[in-house]
């Protein structure tokens, strides 16, 4: 195999690594903020939780970047047409993700319960709102997305937004994804807080752990049915970044199974994840925290490797022809420009891992309620 393709397939996994790493930390965060209404019955209680996350949510944060730096240096074609067709959708996240820091800011500025009653339903709303387009986008991309390229290389949407993120098997992901962030976010609650915020927390993770594993599990069933994509042709894995020519692609049903029906050790993928989410709650419901904690990490690892071995070597297909559509093959950046960031990574991906570990590891313990009014600089 020629180092080019190589290359290719060392960023597909390097992207689906930036992915787990975005839905367990930053999903964790958002976690906290979906729940602060519902752990927190009242303004020492919720700036308990607030001061939980406080320290790491920015830092945390480094992980969307990430996912999006990796698409504009290593998957430039991904990068300008799924940010073209979804640029509402991206919108609607980026706004939703500026009114967290502002909340996070401008909570406690003021003493006053209606002032801080709207800053916390600020919290739920940029909780909620980017785990569940997070999900649905990636259902979005499983059903296939209306657009085209012109013989200039012009791509042209064929779709409304509406059309593709309010449907069903969308919302099911996007629900699912919030899921699993409830439940990252409890299990941080729990590792950190005591009662009753501890006892809230530990209802709340179960459930969503469990939520998680059954919307896993129908959406799984769903694919089954799902029209999925399949190349019809050997590609050249080389192959210039290109999507006008070079594969055969047909819509199937059932298409995005076509993978593990020919290499069946990939089932060990969606079993490692729905394992993940019921062990996992099993964990919290025994009071066995950290564990859980780390078992939320593999669930979202066994998810996001179900879809990216599903898909593989698509990228985001195109419905509409579906021979245009984008794969790891053919929407690449040249490859000194792959080996060039692969090098950038290799020194800066374990750089960041050290220090948020050594971040959490500093600031560990519980955070006392006591403690968070005495102190005018909490949040």
């Amino acid at each position: 195999m020629e180092l080019y393709a190589i290359l290719k397939i060392v960023w597909a996994v390097m992207l689906g690594v930036l992915f787990i790493g975005l839905g367990t930390m930053v999903g964790m965060d958002m976690g906290v903020g979906t729940l602060l209404r519902f752990v927190g019955r009242n303004d020492a209680e919720r700036r308990t939780a607030l001061n939980i996350i406080g320290p790491h949510w920015d830092g945390n944060q480094v992980w969307f970047i990430l996912g999006g730096g990796a698409i504009f240096a290593a998957f430039p074609t991904l990068y300008g047409t799924s940010f073209s067709v979804f640029y509402v959708v991206m919108i609607t996240l980026l706004f939703s993700m500026i009114l967290r820091p502002v909340a996070f800011e401008y909570r406690s500025k003021a003493d006053s319960k209606i002032w801080r009653a709207s800053w916390d339903w600020v919290f739920l709303v940029s909780g909620f709102v980017p785990m569940f387009i997070y999900g649905a986008a990636f259902g979005n991309i499983l059903e296939g997305v209306g657009y085209h390229f012109g013989w200039t290389g012009q791509y042209y949407q064929d779709e409304s937004f509406l059309s593709y993120l309010l449907n069903p098997f969308a919302i099911l992901c996007g629900l699912m994804s919030v899921s699993l962030s409830i439940y990252q976010g409890g299990a941080m609650l729990m590792l950190r807080a005591d009662n009753p915020i501890w006892a809230r927390a530990r209802y709340y993770a179960i459930a969503g752990g469990i939520f998680a594993a059954i919307l896993f599990v129908a959406g799984g069933i769903w694919m089954q049915f799902l029209t999925g994509f399949v190349m019809t042709a050997p590609v050249n894995p080389a192959m210039p970044a290109n999507p006008l020519h070079g594969q055969s692609v047909a819509m199937v049903a059932g298409g995005w199974m076509h993978n593990f029906r020919n290499h069946p050790a990939l089932w060990v993928l969606p079993l490692m994840g729905v394992s993940c989410m019921l062990a996992g709650s099993a964990m919290l419901a025994a009071g066995r925290t950290a564990v859980a904690w780390w078992l939320g990490l593999g669930a979202w690892a066994g998810t996001i490797m179900t879809v990216g071995c599903a898909m593989f070597p698509f990228l985001m297909p195109s419905s509409t022809v579906p021979d245009q559509s984008l794969t790891v093959w053919n929407s690449t950046a040249s490859a000194y420009g792959l080996g060039c960031m692969l090098a950038v990574a290799a020194i800066f991906v374990p750089i960041i891992l050290a220090y948020t570990s050594w971040c959490y590891y500093v600031m560990r313990g519980k955070v006392h309620t006591v403690d968070v009014v005495n102190d005018s600089h909490s949040y």
